[in-house]
């Protein structure tokens, strides 16, 4: 009998010890991937002859991708032009941009310095708003719209 009651006295305490020692343990927040916007278009890969350029990098597959389309063509005028960059029509453009996920929105100046830009979905008033922020600094109550952190 006293041999059962010093195991179940050894069991506790092992039970005990692990309990203590898996709070102790910190669990990392898993990572998740970032997908960047690139900071410089090369604007002869675009057939764009306006100052200002809205590049929506998309698939045929996501409807997101779509639906910003539609989004960006409104803003489309004698200053901006909207390049639909479909990953099966345009491979090669999203290899070289390193575009990892789809839509991503990027707004571009004359030099193709990238000066606003968006990844994910994104709405028809926030994309607009940037590009008036980028054309007109300080036009916008929120200047910090698609700009990196």
């Amino acid at each position: 009998m006293v041999q059962v009651i010093v195991a179940l006295v050894v069991v506790i305490v092992a039970v005990g010890v692990g309990l203590v020692l898996r709070r102790r343990q910190v669990v990392e927040a898993p990572t998740q991937p970032r997908y960047d916007v690139p900071a410089q278009l090369d604007r002869n890969d675009f057939d764009a002859q306006t100052p200002w350029l809205v590049v929506v990098f998309s698939s045929a597959t996501c409807t997101a991708c779509a639906d910003m389309v539609r989004k960006a063509e409104v803003l489309r005028s004698a200053h901006v032009s909207v390049v639909d960059v479909e990953y099966t029509a345009a491979r090669a453009l999203h290899t070289k941009y390193d575009i990892q996920a789809v839509p991503i929105v990027v707004i571009a100046d004359a030099a193709g310095i990238v000066r606003a830009g968006f990844t994910g979905p994104v709405s028809a008033t926030d994309l607009w708003a940037a590009v008036a922020e980028a054309r007109d600094p300080g036009s916008t109550p929120e200047p910090e719209l698609g700009r990196p952190d």
